[in-house]
């Protein structure tokens, strides 16, 4: 692994939808609690320094990107981040997530158990494949998958997520609007910390998110 890698290596109120597990987020609500992203002014800086290339998928498998591995004695990369980010979060001997709450920004939903939220690959590892990921070691790819230094995993609503599936932000924008430049800030800075490229219309995207922020 290159040594750049190593180096930097108030709830809502119930309502009749609680009963279906979501309610709509107050402003009282905090977000989730990921790393912050680095400044827009920041993220532009770091947009005009990647290359821009065609994407390319070739070979691409999931599995090729190791995830959830353990982090601290029997909590995963998974429950790690379910833990930061939710609110009153109980976990059991084996850490799963037994009761809490957590609030995904992407929709503005708020989710009182754990099997309603997936962890987010803000840069999804697909997208990472394409733009430079596929000549990583399993190492890099692994450190990919599971960072928890980087505004990379996020927990969020899972019909959200899996809507999200692989876009990158000229194809897939959260729909919390007060939200996106966030987004793009974090996308930016885990696309120029792994070095990885941009397409074309991915760049533009960015470039009218980033310069509205």
């Amino acid at each position: 692994m290159p040594n750049r890698f190593l180096r930097r290596f108030a709830a809502v109120a119930a309502t009749s939808v609680l009963a279906a597990g979501a309610v709509t987020a107050s402003s009282g609500t905090a977000q989730a609690a990921l790393p912050t992203p680095v400044s827009a002014a920041t993220a532009r800086s770091y947009l005009t320094q990647l290359s821009v290339k065609t994407e390319n998928r070739t070979g691409y498998s999931r599995d090729l990107f190791p995830h959830w591995i353990t982090i601290s004695g029997a909590c995963n990369t998974r429950e790690t981040v379910l833990k930061r980010d939710g609110s009153g979060v109980v976990t059991d001997s084996s850490c799963a997530a037994t009761s809490g709450s957590w609030y995904s920004p992407y929709d503005g939903a708020t989710w009182h158990a754990a099997a309603d939220l997936d962890i987010d690959h803000v840069v999804p590892l697909a997208e990472a494949w394409d733009s430079g990921a596929s000549a990583w070691t399993t190492a890099q790819r692994q450190a990919f998958a599971n960072d928890l230094t980087r505004p990379q995993l996020i927990a969020v609503t899972d019909s959200v997520n899996q809507a999200k599936g692989d876009k990158d932000p000229a194809e897939w924008l959260p729909s919390v609007t007060g939200y996106r430049c966030t987004y793009a800030r974090a996308w930016v800075q885990v696309k120029y910390y792994y070095k990885l490229s941009v397409d074309g219309a991915e760049k533009t995207a960015l470039t009218n998110l980033l310069n509205g922020c």
